[in-house]
């Protein structure tokens, strides 16, 4: 008998790991909007007090007469977000290897463009922050929140082509790329080379374990977590490490994935062959032919395509929103808004992000295509792409993440940048939708 299942489509639609990214990115900027929004309700309301308190509990690891002690709020910014940047790693990893950016004709708009929304944005910051204790935080405005960015184009459904989503997201993936090397080479305050040297030591036997065909993922997360316990001692944010770590899992099928149709249609023919037991259960040859059928499966899927897939949902709903609940709590006394929002800082993070994005991805883009170096993204406008642009000034997550790094031992500063990336986000991603809804040309 055949059970009707309404939903059942959903669950049987095949999705192109494109399309899953997608998903997941859209199911990110979702969950991320109504965290963001109760973070703030917190931090201003009576319960502000409990709101930070609570995260900086420390939570201690003790053994023997070791002992790793942080605060909450550290744990999540030190080692879960390690495992957002693990994922960042592997989604950097398949774009180079196998997605738009490996193909250097499709790449190259997208490249420029990043490159320009990152350095226009660090300009026109430090343009207004020279000579001032704000000065180090140049590297706020530089970062694109992938997951808000593309829920904003994803919403618009079919009023933007696809290649222009697929544009989007190539920039968000060299913006990460550039966001993480900032971060390295220059959001480290002091090196402490032993602990450095054994990290890379880690990262090497990690190399030679998938030299040596280890496909199994238990050992790669044993090491990478020695790893980044060595990052965390050497002065170079531990986050880093997830990154590092991402390069080292394999990204080959172990066996030709053109080879998987023949061996699975002998199996099934075994399988169709043995006798029904009744009740539509198998019998225990069909179970053993089931398990060799998951195993030829397995056997065409790359641990770093499996780990991407598997990571995408807990860094969604866990990671990602915990970060933001813990990070986007800030106080507003909407008398002194206005004074805030003209500090250098906040001012330096709004121009970055509004004014410096747009300069930096659709002038950038714009002079590309006209110097015949590039093209437009197929059934795109140069419109869409001044769209895109502004949607490319939502910064929300690593922004706040740099922000963090680069006024650690300021809260004031602090405090001014995020109001500035709160509010820049907020104007980018509402102009960049309406632009692509009411004001953006398709192409004929």
């Amino acid at each position: 008998m055949k059970i009707y299942a309404p939903w059942q489509k959903q669950f049987e639609k095949i999705a192109t790991p494109f399309e899953a990214f997608l998903h997941a990115q859209t199911t990110t900027g979702v969950i991320l909007l109504c965290m963001t929004i109760v973070a703030l309700f917190l931090a201003n309301t009576p319960l502000f007090e409990n709101y930070v308190h609570f995260f900086h509990t420390k939570i201690d690891i003790v053994v023997g007469e070791w002992r790793l002690s942080h605060s909450i709020h550290h744990w999540i910014n030190d080692a879960l977000m390690a495992i957002f940047f693990f994922l960042i790693g592997l989604e950097i990893k398949r774009e180079i290897s196998v997605g738009e950016l490996s193909d250097l004709k499709v790449a190259i708009l997208p490249i420029l463009a990043a490159l320009g929304g990152m350095v226009i944005p660090a300009l026109i910051y430090m343009g207004i922050n020279a000579g001032t204790e704000g000065a180090v935080g140049w590297g706020i405005p530089m970062a694109t929140d992938i997951a808000f960015a593309i829920s904003a184009l994803v919403i618009l459904g079919k009023r933007v082509p696809t290649a222009l989503v697929t544009f989007l997201v190539a920039l968000a993936i060299v913006d990460d790329l550039g966001a993480v090397v900032v971060i390295a080479l220059f959001y480290t305050q002091k090196i402490y080379l032993t602990s450095l040297a054994l990290a890379g030591v880690m990262f090497l036997l990690m190399i030679v374990m998938n030299r040596l065909g280890i496909r199994k993922v238990l050992p790669y997360f044993i090491v990478g977590v020695v790893m980044w316990f060595f990052m965390l001692q050497s002065g170079v944010h531990a986050t880093i490490a997830g990154v590092i770590a991402a390069l080292s899992i394999p990204s080959m099928p172990r066996r030709d994935p053109h080879d998987l149709r023949a061996g699975l249609e002998d199996l099934l023919v075994k399988f169709d062959a043995e006798p029904s037991v009744g009740n539509h259960a198998m019998n225990e040859t069909q179970k053993a032919i089931l398990t060799q059928i998951k195993k030829r499966i397995s056997s065409v899927e790359t641990p770093a395509a499996k780990l991407e897939h598997d990571l995408h949902l807990p860094v969604s709903i866990i990671i990602i929103p915990l970060f933001a609940l813990a990070n986007a709590g800030i106080s507003i006394d909407f008398g002194s808004m206005g004074e805030t929002l003209l500090q250098p800082v906040s001012l330096g993070i709004i121009a970055g992000l509004v004014l410096g994005k747009v300069l930096g991805i659709f002038g950038v883009a714009w002079l590309a295509i006209r110097l015949n170096i590039a093209t437009l993204p197929k059934q795109s406008t140069m419109s869409q792409i001044f769209g895109v642009a502004f949607l490319g000034g939502i910064g929300f997550t690593m922004s706040i993440f740099v922000a963090d790094l680069a006024f650690a031992s300021n809260p004031e500063l602090i405090f001014q940048a995020k109001v500035g990336i709160l509010a820049a986000s907020l104007f980018a991603g509402v102009v960049g939708y309406l632009w692509l809804r009411f004001v953006a040309k398709a192409s004929n």
